[in-house]
């Protein structure tokens, strides 16, 4: 059986279980919870089964890794939460899938996060996180996971490859800027901000009248892919610094601020794909070039409508090259027509700056980019999600590069 008859008798066996879901559902989140020592400590199992279909065009822009057109994406995640005294909080979410961006690569499991919360003094609002964790950057990893996610991707700010390979330093401005044309190695570069960015380190929560602070010191940049999220690839020994603002003037409006800084090229960067050597300045180690990311975020909640708002101003220090700047943004809407259909809307767009090539040519560093999303989604119980999206693209090359995707998602929460 091949995987789109698989998809679709998976959509057949979940609209035709929905009538009883309810109830073995309900049953399975009791079993799935533990009290003991009187309350003292809580365990609770959750987490979503999700079953995914893409079709995309090839080359695409986005971070999929696919031989052909479609792509077929299952993904279990088991979400453990414990409450440990009043004082002390721990997670852990693990993953089975063919990767943390969609692939049709062999199934595996993995830590996507894990970390313990302390808050010394119940009076005070502060507390102190250590783990592998979700950047306190931006607010899209704040509905990161399919059910909250009004979309089955994620905006472009945080999935859209640049010009920037976090393993290789140009040898020139020429090359660098030759790299914008390059489109077989796309998940070979890096966006400016990586998904939820599960990068490990500690965090500082707290909570001053309207405003909510939190500051962090990671192991990788805001850029950097999964595989250099954990201690064993990154040390803490050259820190990535981050914080995050949040004024909430009302239930309706939340304003936030954020900025970030520390180097995005990964230990030991020096070689290119062919082998060529391409080491750094003189005087000079990966830990010398950063990402200095800052970025504004609106959430607005009123009614049936939901929208999200976010603006990343980046720069990367390139080796040879100086200062390469990007700006993206994107505008997010959710409707719900019923409690259970809702419809979102999604406009995104990446702009890059140029750079000096000689004294007197200059040329971008990066392709600008604009892509429109669109989805509906269906709840059929409280525990059974189903979405549809379409996107366009369209991305600045030489010769214009028109991309569409179409994407199902079912999503099963327990």
């Amino acid at each position: 059986m091949n995987t789109r008859r698989a998809a679709v008798l998976f959509c057949c066996v979940a609209m035709l279980g929905t009538a009883h879901a309810d109830d073995w559902m309900d049953n399975l989140d009791d079993s799935l919870r533990v009290s003991l020592f009187k309350g003292a400590f809580v365990a609770q199992l959750s987490g979503l089964l999700d079953m995914e279909g893409y079709y995309i065009q090839q080359p695409t822009t986005g971070l999929y890794t696919a031989r052909g057109d479609f792509l077929f994406n299952p993904r279990l995640t088991i979400n453990l939460d414990m409450q440990i005294t009043p004082a002390i909080y721990a997670f852990v979410e693990t993953r089975v899938d063919r990767g943390f961006d969609p692939s049709d690569g062999d199934l595996g499991a993995r830590f996507d996060a894990y970390a313990v919360r302390y808050k010394p003094w119940s009076e005070v609002p502060f507390s102190i996180q250590a783990g592998k964790f979700a950047s306190v950057v931006g607010t899209y990893a704040q509905r990161y996971d399919s059910w909250d996610n009004p979309f089955i991707n994620a905006p472009l700010p945080y999935e859209n490859p640049t010009g920037i390979f976090d393993d290789t330093p140009p040898s020139s401005a020429q090359e660098f800027a030759s790299w914008r044309y390059e489109t077989d190695d796309t998940y070979e570069r890096v966006p400016i901000i990586w998904g939820p960015s599960y990068a490990s380190g500690v965090a500082l929560f707290g909570q001053i009248g309207q405003f909510d602070l939190s500051a962090e010191a990671k192991n990788a940049s805001l850029s950097s892919r999964p595989d250099a999220w954990g201690l064993d690839s990154n040390g803490l020994d050259h820190p990535t610094w981050s914080a995050h603002a949040d004024w909430n003037p009302s239930p309706t409006w939340q304003f936030g601020a954020s900025g970030s800084i520390g180097p995005y090229f990964r230990p030991g960067a020096q070689l290119d794909t062919y082998g060529d050597d391409y080491t750094f300045p003189d005087g000079h180690s990966y830990y010398n070039y950063t990402e200095t990311t800052i970025a504004q975020d609106v959430t607005f909640a009123w009614r049936h409508w939901q929208a999200w708002a976010e603006f990343f101003e980046t720069r990367f220090d390139v080796p040879r090259v100086g200062n390469a700047d990007t700006f993206a943004y994107y505008f997010e809407a959710k409707y719900k027509f019923t409690p259970q259909l809702f419809g979102a809307l999604r406009w995104n767009e990446q702009l890059f700056s140029t750079i000096p090539i000689t004294n007197t040519e200059t040329d971008q560093w990066g392709n600008d980019i604009w892509r429109i999303d669109a989805a509906i989604g269906y709840r059929w119980t409280e525990q059974i999600q189903t979405k549809l999206q379409y996107s366009f693209t369209d991305q600045n090359l030489p010769q214009s590069h028109e991309e569409h995707l179409v994407a199902g998602q079912i999503t099963v929460k327990y």
